[in-house]
């Protein structure tokens, strides 16, 4: 089997074979494709996705004008738009040159060609294209500033970029998902992304303290405010003065505390159990829940003013089931963790673990995955993880999946996943997912960038 060329594409449109066999002869140090007219021209695009091109302006059936090349310059630019094109025409051919250059060609250059000078025009071309390449990888990142989230899937990145543009203000935000999604992390992630970062980060439950204990968990209490209270105690909002609070599972917050909540909203003001005096608390109020409130509000149970206060900002943080390409994505990453943590070396999952997981509904999301990959790394006997190792009921998976007719949105949709799902097997090593893909890597960054995906 012939091994594939290392060197940088470079696509020659050109229809004079003289001229084809002296400019493949002049860059040897290129793989030169050779196209000689539109269609041969744009079909190679597709296939080798090369960052330069150099395109003679008077290709068939007109080559004694110019309109056959502008066309294909176009053509080119409107699928490949960050494509290098040099344009080469005749001395007497200026003015379609500029035309050229109006419409998105990088250069120009007259013939009759001297290769030196070519060659470095291509050089640079290709400089650039490999700047602007890193940039926009460099742009592609910024989800790294969220500690501890993980997700390449377009789901996430919204929400990534909502908390990005959420966190330097100081809005009370709500935080919705079902249980095990991740609202803490996201909580986390507004905190460290705002001017508040340096000041402290109190979580607290509703759910998980009695009724009886919460006034006094939130707000404090003075001694001898009940049996018990045998000193002076600040509560968790208090304590978060200065920083950030996170109110969580605020849904099954009392309605006996509802109004003092929502006074402390309004005014940023607390009292202590059994206290007298006003006690003013600077903090910036996260709060999160996985049930309907406004199920609730018509129920009765929850007070319509005070949802409008917590919403200020609402963040619906997306379930595993419709994150595409993330579940794959974080079961490696717990692999890797738990095999560390228990002195473990799997090396990875068997393909019917991976398509298990794959398929698999993950009623109890993040968490859920977190839990079956841990027990999969102490139970596995083999080399790989298998699917009775994880321990997946893949009959409970969503067969039944809504008929879509627009067939460019099918294509995109197919694309996207196998993008994803490539990065993930690959580790996110750009060359042998490409070559999963069969496809070059510059063909891949374009897809990356096309789809937004890291």
């Amino acid at each position: 089997m012939a091994k594939k060329s290392k060197l940088k594409p470079l696509l020659v449109v050109e229809d004079d074979p003289g001229l084809q066999s002296q400019l493949r002869w002049c860059f040897e140090g290129y793989d030169v494709i050779i196209a000689g007219e539109r269609q041969a021209a744009l079909a190679a695009m597709q296939k080798h996705r090369p960052a330069v091109v150099t395109l003679d302006l008077g290709l068939p059936p007109d080559p004694a004008n110019a309109s056959e090349g502008l066309a294909t310059l176009e053509e080119i630019l409107a699928s490949y738009p960050h494509t290098k094109i040099i344009v080469v025409t005749g001395n007497d051919d200026r003015d379609n040159a500029v035309k050229a250059v109006s419409l998105g060609a990088y250069d120009f250059y007259q013939k009759p060609v001297e290769p030196e000078i070519l060659g470095m025009i291509i050089a640079r071309a290709h400089t650039l294209h490999d700047l602007e390449e890193e940039f926009r990888q460099l742009q592609q990142v910024r989800t790294a500033q969220l500690e501890g989230i993980v997700g390449a899937s377009p789901q996430m990145q919204k929400a990534c970029r909502m908390v990005e543009k959420v966190a330097p203000s100081d809005v009370t935000t709500l935080l919705l998902g079902e249980s095990g999604t991740g609202k803490e992390l996201f909580a986390r992630a507004l905190h460290n992304l705002s001017p508040r970062k340096s000041g402290p980060f109190i979580a607290i439950n509703c759910a998980a303290i009695p009724e009886a204990l919460l006034e006094s968990e939130l707000f404090g209490h003075e001694k001898g405010a009940f049996t018990g209270a045998s000193k002076q105690t600040r509560g968790k909002i208090e304590y978060a003065d200065g920083g950030t609070f996170f109110l969580d599972e605020v849904g099954d917050l009392p309605q006996s505390l509802q109004a003092k909540m929502l006074r402390f909203l309004q005014e940023r003001v607390i009292e202590r159990v059994g206290g007298r005096s006003e006690i003013p608390v600077d903090v910036r109020v996260i709060c999160a829940t996985h049930q309907n409130l406004q199920a609730l509000i018509d129920e009765g149970q929850f007070r319509e003013d005070l949802y409008y206060r917590i919403s200020e900002i609402t963040l619906q943080i997306p379930p595993l089931r419709e994150r595409e390409g993330d579940n794959l994505m974080l079961a490696r990453i717990f692999l890797d963790r738990f095999c560390s943590d228990h002195g473990q070396s799997l090396k990875g999952f068997s393909p019917e673990a991976l398509q298990a997981i794959e398929g698999y509904h993950w009623p109890g999301n993040v968490r859920e995955l977190e839990n079956k990959v841990k027990r999969a790394v102490i139970m596995a006997d083999g080399d790989y993880v298998t699917a009775e190792d994880i321990e997946l009921d893949i009959a409970s998976a969503d067969e039944d999946e809504p008929l879509q007719l627009d067939l460019r949105q099918v294509r995109e949709e197919a694309e996207r996943k196998a993008l994803q799902r490539a990065l993930t097997l690959a580790n996110s090593n750009v060359t042998q997912a490409a070559e999963l893909l069969n496809v070059s890597r510059p063909t891949l960054y374009d897809l990356l960038s096309k789809y937004g995906l890291k």
